[in-house]
């Protein structure tokens, strides 16, 4: 368990509302997210896990409220900057054309910063892909792919790591050498990670804290042991 006594928190979101077409896919949201803490998301389909997730680097914007990086309102922050320091990856990987390398230089490149063959080497040797710069992203594996799009958000050194369901696409397998690379990359606390999984196994696996959500609001939250202790957050 991460030790947020006298801590500032990395991330805050207060009261975050999002309403589509007269419906509310998330209600008053508030909660904190401390330095190299892991906080999962659960709750039944439709409940507004990732629709949250979306608001937390204005992938999609907030009816109301806001979110603070660093005591910072994000809407000073620029859209590409911010989501480089609260980085994506999502359930089924989206890969740019053309080589693992290119997909890795991406971020950095949108900020003036060329990584170069051993720094991109060293990411995808991080990721369990060594060799794999050269590449053609066409010819990767689901589990494979995955692997390059955790290189291509780890390459912006993030603050935050947004996942998506990322391992309920891949076979199991790949799902469970997915989960044990996010064991490793989060146990390093180099940043903190906000985890939407339908999975209560791997959020207990892999989180310190819990959000339960239904119908786009926060209807519980705290140490995955208390609120996970049944074995069942929701029907």
């Amino acid at each position: 368990m991460v030790d947020t006594e006298g801590c500032v928190p990395l991330l805050r979101a207060v009261e975050l509302s999002r309403v589509v077409d007269g419906k509310a896919l998330v209600q008053g949201a508030t909660f904190t997210l401390y330095p190299r803490e892991v906080l999962a998301v659960v709750g039944p389909s439709g409940s507004g896990k990732t629709s949250l997730l979306r608001l937390l680097n204005r992938l999609d914007e907030p009816t109301s409220g806001t979110v603070y990086l660093n005591g910072v309102d994000y809407r000073t922050i620029s859209p590409r900057e911010l989501r480089r320091r609260v980085g994506l990856v999502m359930q089924v990987p989206y890969l740019f054309p053309g080589t693992v390398a290119d997909n890795v230089r991406f971020g950095p490149r949108q900020a003036g910063i060329i990584l170069s063959d051993k720094a991109v080497e060293a990411l995808l040797a991080r990721v369990g892909l060594p060799g794999y710069g050269d590449r053609d992203v066409t010819h990767l594996s689901g589990g494979e792919a995955q692997r390059v799009a955790l290189a291509r958000a780890l390459a912006n050194r993030p603050q935050v790591l947004l996942l998506d369901e990322p391992t309920s696409a891949l076979d199991e397998e790949a799902k469970a050498g997915i989960e044990a690379l996010l064991q490793d990359l989060l146990a390093s606390g180099e940043f903190a990670a906000v985890l939407v999984t339908h999975d209560l196994a791997q959020a207990a696996r892999l989180a310190q804290r819990v959000l339960v959500m239904e119908a786009g609001r926060i209807v519980r939250s705290g140490p995955v042991k208390e609120v996970l202790r049944a074995g069942s957050a929701f029907p």
